[in-house]
C-alpha cells in the first residue's frame, strides 16, 4: 500500500485525501492549524458552483467536478441557478456551453427582476439552472470522513515526512515548501447582507472593465446573501492576520445597491480570505520526483475540488 502525506487541509488537500483513499492509498493529512481556521482560502459556508465558463476547457473540468460532488454527496450542492450579467454579449459563456452541450437560456429584464436582481440597460443575462453553491465547510468535512488528519502539524521540510509520496496542497504557504511555484498571494474581501426569502441564484457580473469575472454574489445560509469583488485585494503575507478591506466592502455595498433593489446594502458582516493565483488563473498540478504539487486555485477553484483531487491522486499513484 502506497503511503501518501498530504500537506494542507484546505479543500484541495481534503479532496486529494478522499481521492487517494478511494484508490486504496494509506493517507495522512497534515494541517498546521485546526480544521476550522480562517487563515487560508477554504473557510466559510458557501462557494459558487457553476459549469458556465467562456472556455470549453473549464466547462469540461467543472462537469468532471460536478460528477465528483454527486458521488461524494449530492446534498453538498444547492442548485439555485446561476446568472451571468454581461455588458458585452461576447463575454457570455454561451458558445462554450453550446460546444459542451450544457443547457442555458437568456433572460429578459422582467425574468431577472423576478429572481431578485436588476439588469442594466443594454446588458445580457444568461441563466444556467444546474448551478448555485457548494456548502463549503460541510464539503471539507465530507472529504475527510475516515481520513487520518493531524492538526497543529506544521511541515517545515518535506524531507521530514515519512511517506512514499508527498502531495503539497498548502495554498499560500506552497512557496515555503516548493519555492519556484509561480503564484501571487492576495487578501480578498467578501461581505454579507441581510436577504429574506428563498435562496437566490448565484450571480457573476462580467464587464468590459475587468474583461471577465468582476463582482459576484451567492446564497449564504445565515445572512441570505454573500457578495464580493473578484481579484480586488492587495498582496499579503499569509502568516499575518488581515481584516476585511473597508474600501472593498464599500465597493461591494455599492454594487449590491445597484444590482439588488430588495436588499439592504448595509453589510451585516465582512470576511477576508486568501487567493493564491497564477497569471492566467490556471492550476498548477504536477509531479516532481516524490512530490506532487497542487496549487493556485486563483480564487475560482473550490468548485473543481473533486476533479482536482482525483487528478492529484493519479499523479501520486500512477
Amino acid at each position: 500500500m502506497t503511503r501518501v502525506a498530504v500537506v494542507g487541509a484546505g479543500v484541495m488537500g481534503c479532496a486529494t485525501a478522499w481521492a487517494l483513499a478511494e484508490r486504496g492509498a494509506e493517507v495522512t493529512v497534515h494541517e498546521q492549524f485546526d480544521l476550522e481556521h480562517e487563515r487560508g482560502s477554504s473557510h466559510g459556508r458557501t462557494r459558487i458552483f457553476r459549469v458556465a465558463y467562456p472556455d470549453p476547457y473549464w466547462v469540461r473540468f467543472a462537469q468532471d467536478a460536478y460528477d465528483g460532488w454527486r458521488e461524494l454527496d449530492a446534498e453538498l450542492l444547492g442548485l439555485y441557478g446561476l446568472i451571468e450579467l454581461v455588458a458585452d454579449p461576447a463575454l457570455t459563456s454561451a458558445r462554450a456551453l453550446d460546444e459542451c452541450g450544457v443547457p442555458y437560456r437568456l433572460l429578459d429584464r422582467k425574468e431577472v427582476e423576478a429572481l431578485g436582481a436588476s439588469l442594466p440597460d443594454g446588458w445580457t443575462a444568461l441563466h444556467v439552472a444546474d448551478a448555485g453553491v457548494v456548502f463549503a465547510d460541510r464539503a471539507r468535512h465530507a472529504f475527510l470522513e475516515g481520513i487520518d488528519v493531524q492538526t497543529g502539524s506544521r511541515v517545515e521540510s518535506l524531507d521530514d515526512l515519512y511517506a512514499d509520496v508527498v502531495v503539497v496542497t498548502a495554498g499560500p504557504w506552497v512557496r515555503e515548501l516548493v519555492p519556484d511555484v509561480p503564484v501571487r498571494v492576495t487578501r480578498e474581501t467578501a461581505a454579507y447582507f441581510r436577504r429574506e426569502g428563498a435562496p437566490p441564484p448565484s450571480i457573476v457580473d462580467l464587464n468590459a472593465e475587468t474583461g471577465g469575472h468582476g463582482m459576484y454574489s451567492l446564497y449564504d445560509p445565515v445572512h441570505g446573501l454573500k457578495a464580493g469583488a473578484h481579484h480586488a485585494g492587495a498582496e499579503a503575507d499569509p502568516d499575518e492576520d488581515g481584516p476585511p478591506d473597508p474600501a472593498i466592502v464599500a465597493r461591494i455595498s455599492e454594487w449590491v445597491r445597484e444590482r439588488f433593489p430588495g436588499v439592504d446594502p448595509a453589510p451585516v458582516a465582512a470576511q477576508s480570505c486568501i487567493y493564491t493565483s497564477t497569471v492566467d488563473e490556471s492550476f498548477v498540478l504536477e509531479r516532481r520526483g516524490r512530490v506532487v504539487v497542487g496549487s493556485a486555485c486563483s480564487g475560482h477553484g473550490f468548485k473543481f475540488a473533486p476533479a482536482v483531487g482525483r487528478r492529484l491522486a493519479a499523479l501520486a499513484l500512477d
